[in-house]
This record gives structure tokens, sequence and C-alpha cells, in this order.
């Protein structure tokens, strides 16, 4: 059975403060300035005790609440070391992980090619602009002289 207090994240029992500051983290930086404004119109120390707890807790400058939420629950990095006493699972487990970091260890390289043909694009069209920006500086004193 499972109760309030039991998430998703496993059967790790949270308080109401965790639930709901896991619950503003899904919803995103809106719902967390939403409820601060809330706040502020209902009890100002209330308003006041969330703003100073996201600028605490850097929310009001991270891109997204959500990465810090995956890397809280994501308790998955240190489960994945953990044996569960069959070796042929374990063995699957660690095949799969290894597979899974290739992956990402090639996609990231992927990435990083084409960030470098964008780049390499980029300067190109910058040479070639400016080779022409020079070409016709040159004729125009050309014409000039003559």
């Amino acid at each position: 059975m499972t109760t309030l207090t039991e998430t998703t994240y496993g059967t790790q029992r949270m308080g109401w403060f965790v639930r709901s500051e896991a619950w503003l983290d899904s919803k995103g930086k809106g719902a967390w300035i939403a409820a601060m404004v809330l706040g502020f119109v209902f009890f100002w120390p209330i308003g006041l005790a969330l703003l100073m707890y996201m600028i605490w807790s850097k929310r009001m400058f991270d891109k997204s609440c959500k990465s810090r939420r995956m890397a809280r629950w994501n308790g998955a990095g240190m489960n994945a070391m953990r044996t569960t006493g069959n070796s042929a699972f374990d063995a699957y487990k660690a095949e799969t992980l290894r597979r899974l970091q290739q992956e990402q260890d090639d996609f990231e390289a992927f990435l990083e090619r084409l960030r470098e043909a964008k780049d390499k694009a980029e300067f190109d069209q910058f040479m070639d602009e400016r080779v022409k920006k020079n070409d016709r500086n040159h004729d125009d004193d050309d014409d000039q002289a003559a």
C-alpha cells in the first residue's frame, strides 16, 4: 500500500516540505515565483522566506530547477554500483551501463564535431567577407588614384 509520504522515486519517506519543493521544481521557475508572490500577498513573511530560500538555494539564478531536482533524486548513480546478488543480472547491468556510457561519449564527440564544423564555417564566412571588403576597398583606392 502506498502512503502519501511515499513517492515514485522509491519508498523513501519525505516530509511535506520536501514534497512541496519537489512539486514546485517539477513545475519550473515560474511556480516558485508564483508561490513567492502569493506568499507576499497573503502573509508577507512567507513571501520573504520563499524569496530568501530561492536565493539561498540558487533557484533564482539557475537556468532550470529540474536539473537540480534530477541530481537530487537521481540516486541511480549510487544504486547502479550496488550489487543485487545475482551475478547474471549484475553482469547484464554492468554491460548495459558500459554500453550507455559509450553511446553518451560517442554522442558528445558527435556534438563536439558539429560545434567545430559550425565554428569553422562561421570563421570561413568571416574571412571571405573580410577578403571581399578588402578587395572592394583596394579597388576603390585604385579608382581614386587613377
